[in-house]
């Protein structure tokens, strides 16, 4: 990966560090990777002090490695989206984002690896957010560690929508669950609404709704870890097949949440993109039963 810029008069005397950190696209981890592992050239000479000064008219090139160590998997993608800079993957249940040993390879990292390997390229492996194992839906990875702190330096840089089924009829029929989120004490995977936890916000829309269950629209404004399970969980409606958090097992076997929706700025050119992915088959099949006639 290689970048540069041209130093301005507004820089002209400012020290290579600063110059640097000026840059909103280039996150310090990423500063830190060019210093140790990549090459800083100023007008073609390398330089290896990060106090140089700069003048006017100079042409600052950093170039740095995307590769990585993650073991290459032939796992099945879903890609619906691709360019030189983002990949967007609709992920199935089953499935975690991230290797949690070296012994792990049924990632969807792992599964990006092996397909960037088959077609011969070198592109790192960024993933911009996280889904739950069983949680399905769309996944925006970024091909440099540049786009991925372009798409994530803050929460409202991408626009995530899910759709969720939850356990009874959820009153009223849309809102916002502004409830804070802790771990549960005692627990290493479980979360809970506690009021010593960090903020956390969930807009709500009800698509359709009975005596057995409620279709829903959801948009999160925080991001926190299980946020819409535990805030469902809290109000008594807890999605279905969510075992974790109480929801009921008879027509779903894992939580049925799907993140259906994304939206956001093209980390390098800005244009604007959206995608959607329909409900999973199992999700697909229980909607169907429960609201008969009902469309998205």
């Amino acid at each position: 990966m290689e970048v540069r810029y041209a130093v301005t008069p507004a820089h002209e005397g400012q020290e290579l560090r600063r110059f640097i950190k000026g840059k909103r696209e280039f996150s310090s981890a990423l500063w830190k990777r060019v210093k140790w592992n990549g090459k800083v050239l100023i007008n073609g000479e390398a330089v290896h002090n990060a106090r140089t000064i700069l003048h006017e008219g100079d042409e600052v090139i950093l170039s740095w490695s995307e590769e990585n160590e993650v073991v290459p998997s032939d796992i099945p993608l879903s890609i619906v989206y691709e360019d030189a800079d983002v990949l967007v993957v609709n992920k199935g249940p089953g499935m975690i984002i991230h290797p949690t040993s070296r012994e792990a390879h049924d990632t969807l990292v792992n599964g990006v690896a092996g397909y960037f390997s088959r077609k011969h390229e070198d592109a790192g492996i960024h993933p911009v957010y996280r889904l739950d194992r069983n949680t399905t839906g769309l996944v925006v990875v970024a091909k440099s560690a540049m786009g991925q702190y372009e798409l994530s330096k803050s929460h409202d840089c991408i626009y995530r929508e899910y759709l969720a089924l939850a356990a009874g009829p959820v009153v009223p029929a849309e809102g916002t669950i502004e409830e804070p989120i802790g771990r549960k004490p005692g627990s290493i995977v479980e979360w809970m609404v506690r009021p010593d936890g960090k903020w956390a916000s969930t807009e709500y829309r009800v698509l359709a709704a009975n005596d057995r269950a409620s279709l829903l629209r959801i948009h999160l404004k925080s991001g926190r870890t299980h946020q819409i399970r535990v805030h469902f969980s809290y109000l008594g409606h807890p999605l279905l097949g969510d075992d974790l958090y109480g929801g009921p097992m008879d027509l779903m076997k894992r939580q049925a949440l799907h993140a259906f929706s994304v939206s956001f700025h093209h980390p390098k050119s800005g244009r604007a993109l959206h995608f959607e992915a329909p409900l999973p088959s199992d999700m697909a099949e229980v909607t169907h039963n429960l609201f008969e006639g009902f469309h998205l």
